[in-house]
Protein backbone atom coordinates (compact mmCIF):
# COMPACT_ATOMS: atom_id res chain seq x y z
CA UNK A 1 0.00 0.00 0.00
CA UNK A 2 0.90 3.68 -1.00
CA UNK A 3 1.50 6.12 2.16
CA UNK A 4 1.16 9.59 1.39
CA UNK A 5 2.64 11.34 4.05
CA UNK A 6 2.26 14.86 4.54
CA UNK A 7 4.63 17.72 6.43
CA UNK A 8 3.74 20.97 7.59
CA UNK A 9 6.66 23.38 7.23
CA UNK A 10 6.70 27.22 8.42
CA UNK A 11 9.78 28.68 10.17
CA UNK A 12 10.79 25.52 11.63
CA UNK A 13 14.11 25.47 10.29
CA UNK A 14 15.84 24.10 13.18
CA UNK A 15 13.93 20.96 13.88
CA UNK A 16 12.87 20.30 9.56
CA UNK A 17 15.58 18.60 8.35
CA UNK A 18 15.59 15.98 11.27
CA UNK A 19 11.28 15.45 10.47
CA UNK A 20 11.76 15.12 6.95
CA UNK A 21 14.77 12.33 7.51
CA UNK A 22 12.52 10.47 9.84
CA UNK A 23 10.44 10.19 6.59
CA UNK A 24 13.00 9.39 4.26
CA UNK A 25 14.43 7.10 5.78
CA UNK A 26 11.54 4.68 6.46
CA UNK A 27 11.87 0.92 5.44
CA UNK A 28 8.21 1.50 3.79
CA UNK A 29 9.06 0.70 -0.39
CA UNK A 30 6.17 2.63 -1.49
CA UNK A 31 6.22 5.59 0.04
CA UNK A 32 5.03 9.50 -1.07
CA UNK A 33 5.79 12.29 1.01
CA UNK A 34 4.43 15.50 0.41
CA UNK A 35 5.86 18.90 1.73
CA UNK A 36 3.90 21.74 2.20
CA UNK A 37 5.59 25.88 2.93
CA UNK A 38 3.39 28.62 2.10
CA UNK A 39 6.26 30.66 3.07
CA UNK A 40 9.15 30.24 5.68
CA UNK A 41 11.73 32.82 5.74
CA UNK A 42 14.08 31.26 8.14
CA UNK A 43 16.14 28.86 5.77
CA UNK A 44 13.79 26.04 5.67
CA UNK A 45 12.98 26.40 1.99
CA UNK A 46 17.17 25.53 1.37
CA UNK A 47 16.37 22.19 4.00
CA UNK A 48 13.45 21.62 1.40
CA UNK A 49 15.45 22.10 -2.20
CA UNK A 50 18.40 19.86 -0.77
CA UNK A 51 15.77 16.85 -0.69
CA UNK A 52 13.53 17.76 -3.13
CA UNK A 53 14.79 14.84 -5.49
CA UNK A 54 13.23 12.47 -2.97
CA UNK A 55 9.61 14.11 -2.68
CA UNK A 56 6.88 13.49 -4.60
CA UNK A 57 5.47 16.97 -4.56
CA UNK A 58 6.86 20.17 -2.69
CA UNK A 59 3.85 23.07 -2.40
CA UNK A 60 5.53 25.98 -1.52
CA UNK A 61 1.69 28.45 -2.03
CA UNK A 62 0.77 30.78 0.36
CA UNK A 63 -2.57 29.15 2.50
CA UNK A 64 -5.31 29.84 5.19
CA UNK A 65 -3.32 28.63 7.88
CA UNK A 66 -2.06 24.56 9.09
CA UNK A 67 -5.42 22.97 8.33
CA UNK A 68 -5.60 24.74 4.77
CA UNK A 69 -2.06 23.66 3.94
CA UNK A 70 -2.89 19.73 5.21
CA UNK A 71 -5.82 20.13 2.88
CA UNK A 72 -3.81 20.97 0.29
CA UNK A 73 -1.44 18.13 1.08
CA UNK A 74 -4.18 15.85 0.98
CA UNK A 75 -5.93 16.73 -2.14
CA UNK A 76 -1.75 16.14 -3.80
CA UNK A 77 -1.76 12.81 -2.01
CA UNK A 78 -2.44 9.86 -3.94
CA UNK A 79 -1.58 7.20 -1.76
CA UNK A 80 -4.12 4.41 0.10
CA UNK A 81 -3.25 5.68 3.65
CA UNK A 82 -2.60 8.87 4.99
CA UNK A 83 -0.53 10.27 8.12
CA UNK A 84 0.87 13.73 8.46
CA UNK A 85 3.51 15.24 10.71
CA UNK A 86 5.20 18.85 11.93
CA UNK A 87 7.91 19.90 10.53
CA UNK A 88 8.86 19.64 14.70
CA UNK A 89 8.12 16.03 14.85
CA UNK A 90 9.52 12.92 13.66
CA UNK A 91 8.42 9.08 12.94
CA UNK A 92 10.78 6.64 14.63
CA UNK A 93 12.29 4.15 12.64
CA UNK A 94 10.19 1.16 11.16
CA UNK A 95 6.97 3.07 12.33
CA UNK A 96 5.48 2.80 8.09
CA UNK A 97 5.90 -0.64 7.90
CA UNK A 98 4.25 -1.21 10.85
CA UNK A 99 1.46 0.88 9.84
CA UNK A 100 0.74 -0.64 6.82
CA UNK A 101 1.15 -4.47 8.71
CA UNK A 102 -1.72 -3.10 10.74
CA UNK A 103 -3.96 -1.76 8.13
CA UNK A 104 -3.24 -5.18 5.67
CA UNK A 105 -4.24 -7.49 8.72
CA UNK A 106 -7.56 -5.29 8.97
CA UNK A 107 -8.68 -4.04 5.76
CA UNK A 108 -11.56 -2.87 7.66
CA UNK A 109 -9.69 -0.37 9.78
CA UNK A 110 -10.32 3.19 8.35
CA UNK A 111 -7.88 4.87 11.35
CA UNK A 112 -4.72 3.50 13.33
CA UNK A 113 -3.49 4.61 16.20
CA UNK A 114 -0.06 3.52 17.45
CA UNK A 115 1.66 5.27 20.86
CA UNK A 116 4.33 7.13 20.67
CA UNK A 117 6.78 9.72 22.83
CA UNK A 118 6.38 13.59 24.03
CA UNK A 119 9.74 15.37 24.11
CA UNK A 120 9.23 18.19 26.27
CA UNK A 121 12.66 20.68 25.08
CA UNK A 122 11.33 23.21 27.71
CA UNK A 123 13.00 20.90 30.61
CA UNK A 124 15.90 19.84 28.02
CA UNK A 125 15.96 16.71 25.51
CA UNK A 126 13.46 14.46 28.24
CA UNK A 127 10.58 12.09 26.95
CA UNK A 128 7.08 11.05 28.38
CA UNK A 129 5.57 7.75 27.16
CA UNK A 130 2.28 8.37 25.37
CA UNK A 131 0.24 4.96 24.89
CA UNK A 132 -2.99 5.41 22.68
CA UNK A 133 -6.21 4.37 23.51
CA UNK A 134 -8.68 3.45 20.76
CA UNK A 135 -11.38 2.88 19.71
CA UNK A 136 -12.27 6.60 19.49
CA UNK A 137 -16.55 6.85 20.37
CA UNK A 138 -18.10 10.80 20.19
CA UNK A 139 -18.81 10.53 23.74
CA UNK A 140 -15.72 9.58 24.98
CA UNK A 141 -14.11 12.03 22.96
CA UNK A 142 -16.37 14.53 23.78
CA UNK A 143 -15.31 14.06 27.46
CA UNK A 144 -11.71 13.23 27.31
CA UNK A 145 -12.04 9.47 27.28
CA UNK A 146 -9.78 9.21 24.11
CA UNK A 147 -5.80 8.90 24.26
CA UNK A 148 -4.21 9.52 20.51
CA UNK A 149 -0.95 10.54 19.40
CA UNK A 150 -1.21 12.84 16.61
CA UNK A 151 1.90 11.92 14.70
CA UNK A 152 0.97 8.12 15.43
CA UNK A 153 -1.90 8.20 14.00
CA UNK A 154 -2.83 6.82 10.66
CA UNK A 155 -5.88 6.75 8.26
CA UNK A 156 -6.87 5.36 5.22
CA UNK A 157 -6.92 8.43 2.88
CA UNK A 158 -10.63 7.60 1.83
CA UNK A 159 -11.91 7.97 5.22
CA UNK A 160 -10.09 11.29 5.82
CA UNK A 161 -11.58 12.85 2.39
CA UNK A 162 -15.06 11.75 3.18
CA UNK A 163 -14.97 13.36 7.00
CA UNK A 164 -14.35 16.46 4.95
CA UNK A 165 -10.39 16.40 5.51
CA UNK A 166 -9.33 19.85 8.23
CA UNK A 167 -10.93 22.46 9.05
CA UNK A 168 -9.68 25.67 7.86
CA UNK A 169 -11.17 28.04 10.63
CA UNK A 170 -9.70 25.51 13.28
CA UNK A 171 -6.42 26.91 14.21
CA UNK A 172 -5.92 25.32 17.88
CA UNK A 173 -6.85 21.70 17.08
CA UNK A 174 -7.44 20.76 13.60
CA UNK A 175 -6.24 17.01 14.42
CA UNK A 176 -8.87 16.75 16.93
CA UNK A 177 -11.87 17.89 14.62
CA UNK A 178 -10.76 15.34 11.95
CA UNK A 179 -10.85 12.51 14.52
CA UNK A 180 -14.19 14.34 15.39
CA UNK A 181 -15.52 14.02 12.04
CA UNK A 182 -14.28 10.19 11.36
CA UNK A 183 -16.02 9.30 15.01
CA UNK A 184 -18.85 10.80 14.00
CA UNK A 185 -19.33 9.35 10.75
CA UNK A 186 -18.43 5.74 12.56
CA UNK A 187 -14.93 5.66 11.15
CA UNK A 188 -13.74 1.72 12.35
CA UNK A 189 -10.20 2.48 14.90
CA UNK A 190 -7.86 -0.07 15.33
CA UNK A 191 -4.68 -0.57 17.50
CA UNK A 192 -0.79 -0.41 16.87
CA UNK A 193 1.02 -1.90 19.99
CA UNK A 194 4.44 -0.37 19.25
CA UNK A 195 5.86 3.47 19.59
CA UNK A 196 5.62 5.12 15.96
CA UNK A 197 6.01 8.84 16.25
CA UNK A 198 7.64 11.93 18.56
CA UNK A 199 6.05 14.73 19.70
CA UNK A 200 8.30 17.82 20.87
CA UNK A 201 7.15 20.64 22.74
CA UNK A 202 9.41 23.73 22.70
CA UNK A 203 8.83 27.17 23.39
CA UNK A 204 7.18 28.73 19.96
CA UNK A 205 4.93 25.30 19.51
CA UNK A 206 1.98 25.74 20.13
CA UNK A 207 0.82 22.94 23.02
CA UNK A 208 4.43 24.48 24.77
CA UNK A 209 3.24 28.35 24.67
CA UNK A 210 -0.50 28.20 25.75
CA UNK A 211 -0.83 31.08 23.27
CA UNK A 212 -4.20 30.08 21.61
CA UNK A 213 -5.73 28.85 24.83
CA UNK A 214 -8.94 31.40 24.73
CA UNK A 215 -9.04 29.75 20.80
CA UNK A 216 -8.90 26.27 21.95
CA UNK A 217 -11.41 26.46 24.25
CA UNK A 218 -13.87 27.98 21.84
CA UNK A 219 -12.67 25.51 19.73
CA UNK A 220 -13.34 23.06 22.53
CA UNK A 221 -16.60 23.81 23.24
CA UNK A 222 -17.78 23.82 19.78
CA UNK A 223 -16.35 20.30 19.06
CA UNK A 224 -18.41 19.07 22.00
CA UNK A 225 -21.43 20.51 20.94
CA UNK A 226 -20.51 18.94 17.60
CA UNK A 227 -20.19 15.36 19.22
CA UNK A 228 -23.01 15.65 21.90
CA UNK A 229 -25.51 17.42 20.04
CA UNK A 230 -25.69 20.24 22.54
CA UNK A 231 -23.96 22.66 24.97
CA UNK A 232 -23.22 22.14 28.74
CA UNK A 233 -25.51 20.54 30.99
CA UNK A 234 -25.75 19.48 34.84
CA UNK A 235 -23.94 15.96 35.46
CA UNK A 236 -20.89 16.80 32.75
CA UNK A 237 -18.18 16.92 35.25
CA UNK A 238 -19.11 13.52 36.41
CA UNK A 239 -19.23 12.03 33.28
CA UNK A 240 -15.75 13.40 32.38
CA UNK A 241 -14.54 11.80 35.13
CA UNK A 242 -16.15 8.57 34.06
CA UNK A 243 -14.64 8.95 30.57
CA UNK A 244 -11.22 9.50 31.99
CA UNK A 245 -11.64 6.67 34.43
CA UNK A 246 -12.84 4.25 31.57
CA UNK A 247 -9.71 5.39 29.36
CA UNK A 248 -6.75 4.48 32.29
CA UNK A 249 -9.25 1.64 33.44
CA UNK A 250 -9.56 -0.37 30.04
CA UNK A 251 -6.24 0.30 29.51
CA UNK A 252 -3.52 -1.03 31.65
CA UNK A 253 -0.81 -0.15 29.81
CA UNK A 254 -1.76 3.39 29.81
CA UNK A 255 -2.55 3.33 33.28
CA UNK A 256 1.06 1.92 33.75
CA UNK A 257 2.96 4.53 32.20
CA UNK A 258 0.74 7.07 33.93
CA UNK A 259 1.34 6.45 36.93
CA UNK A 260 4.98 6.56 35.87
CA UNK A 261 4.85 10.06 34.63
CA UNK A 262 2.93 10.82 37.88
CA UNK A 263 6.20 9.62 39.87
CA UNK A 264 8.50 10.85 37.66
CA UNK A 265 7.50 13.34 34.60
CA UNK A 266 10.05 13.16 31.93
CA UNK A 267 12.25 10.09 31.21
CA UNK A 268 15.20 9.75 29.09
CA UNK A 269 14.53 7.90 25.84
CA UNK A 270 15.61 4.53 26.43
CA UNK A 271 18.76 3.34 23.95
CA UNK A 272 18.63 0.54 21.35
CA UNK A 273 15.32 -1.45 19.91
CA UNK A 274 11.63 0.47 19.78
CA UNK A 275 12.55 2.22 23.31
CA UNK A 276 9.17 0.80 24.65
CA UNK A 277 10.59 -1.22 27.43
CA UNK A 278 7.93 -3.29 29.00
CA UNK A 279 5.19 -0.91 28.64
CA UNK A 280 3.99 -1.02 25.28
Amino acid sequence: MRISIVTLSFDQGEFLERAMRSVLDQDHPDLEYIVVDPGSTDGSRAIIERHRHRLARVILDPDDGPADGLNRGLAAATGTLFGYINADDRLLPGALARVAAAFARDPLADVACGHGYIEDLRCGHRYRVNVSRPPVRPWALAFGGVATLQQGTFFRTAAVRAAGGFNPANRTCWDGELLAGLALAGARFTRIDAPLAVFTLHGRSISGTGRLEAQYRQDEARLFARLMGRGPAPGDGLRRLAARALKWGCNPDAAVWRLRRLLQPVQPLPGGGDGWGDGG
